[in-house]
């Protein structure tokens, strides 16, 4: 019975150290780190082991670094690539799917590894992200293997890090850099599909019960030429009765310009002339720079008219009322409007531009 009680005791004791061991620095005194970056609505993550030169200097790639795949000694690979970083795997998180130096990879986290070589590297995605390093590296695992080109820099980098340059709304380089090297790869990311992956999913939530939400996704796709007939059910929404905006102009005035965009010019202006008792004064004003944007001079002066009738003596109606019969090319008529509004410029900034426009007028010049 003594035995017995003897030997559970040891095996608590031991249970309880190797679940109860202190926190210590990473071995061999590597930093751990991370770093992350949005590229449009992807979200990346790179988690990883800054390893040091430590007095190494050229004596990092190809040799601390081994060139290809190599047998280290240890583990169940035979080939295999460095870890990008040291101690266990160095991983890269996708919010969504993207693309590598133009090539396809899903979402998800990826074990990175590199298979170095001074004139084309090999950057590796694993789907095994858990093991430590790359002593059980399997290329049966691989998700995706790219070639790249390193580059030599100038300033020599103690600590290895990866970094995120020339941004764009859909694509960033990261670049890992050690000692005097730098490795890049490019990620892209499909910013219109993940754009109205997204609307679609939280129009189905507890944001599609406002008129407002609708009529900022057909705008999204208004102003990015795409999905149009899906941006005008949308904007058929925004423009319902359920939500709200049936009582409001600017709903209307983005699906009219839906309209307009597919060729249905009749439909729109019919919806616009439907719409403009319910604008306000700036909505009607930009009703009408619009129409003058569309050279539809005309029909934006009869815009700024009516702004004018229901809004008198206001500097912005009259500003319309300047630009409006300028693009007629009624300058004498303009210029009247144009003195009218100067007195009631409500900054330095505005005065100034209608001085200029006073002076164009008088030149006989249009101020659009």
């Amino acid at each position: 019975m003594k035995k017995i009680c003897g030997l559970t005791t040891v095996l608590i004791f031991l249970c309880i150290y190797s679940f109860a061991q202190l926190t210590t620095t990473p071995s061999g005194g590597n930093k751990k780190a991370w770093v992350g970056e949005q590229i449009g609505l992807t979200a990346v993550e790179i988690h990883y082991d800054r390893p040091g030169i430590k007095g190494r200097e050229g004596k990092i790639w190809g040799q601390l670094v081994h060139t290809g795949f190599a047998d280290q000694g240890f583990g169940s690979s035979k080939a295999a690539p460095w870890r990008a970083g040291a101690n266990e795997n160095t991983t890269i998180h996708f919010s969504t799917d993207v693309k590598i130096e133009g090539k396809e990879l899903s979402s998800g986290t990826y074990g990175l590894f590199i298979a170095y070589d001074s004139n084309e590297s090999t950057i590796i995605f694993s789907k095994n992200s858990v093991s430590w390093g790359s002593y059980y590296y399997d290329e049966k695992e691989d998700a995706l293997r790219v070639k790249v080109k390193p580059s030599a820099t100038d300033k020599s980098v103690e600590w290895l890090k990866y970094e995120f340059s020339n941004q764009t709304d859909n694509s960033a380089t990261v670049n890992l850099l050690w000692e005097k090297l730098s490795i890049p790869f490019k990620i892209e990311v499909d910013l219109v599909k993940t754009q109205l992956a997204v609307f679609r999913n939280e129009l189905r939530n507890r944001q599609g019960f406002v008129w407002q939400t609708w009529d900022q996704a057909a705008q999204w796709a208004l102003q990015n030429n795409t999905n149009l007939e899906e941006a005008l059910r949308w904007s058929d929404s925004a423009t319902s009765p359920i939500f709200g905006g049936n009582s409001h102009f600017q709903p209307f005035a983005t699906k009219a310009q839906l309209l307009q965009k597919m060729g249905k010019t009749a439909e729109a202006d019919a919806l616009m002339k439907s719409a403009m008792p319910m604008a306000n004064m700036q909505e009607l004003h930009q009703y009408g720079r619009q129409l003058l944007s569309q050279k539809k001079n005309k029909e934006a002066l009869e815009v700024f008219k009516i702004n004018a009738s229901k809004n008198p003596n206001q500097f912005t109606t009259l500003m319309g009322l300047v630009r409006g019969h300028s693009a007629n090319s009624d300058y004498k008529t303009a210029l009247k409007f144009a003195k009218q509004a100067l007195p009631l410029s409500p900054n330095p900034l505005n005065k100034t531009n209608v001085e200029a426009m006073i002076g164009k007028l008088e030149q006989g010049k249009d101020v659009n």
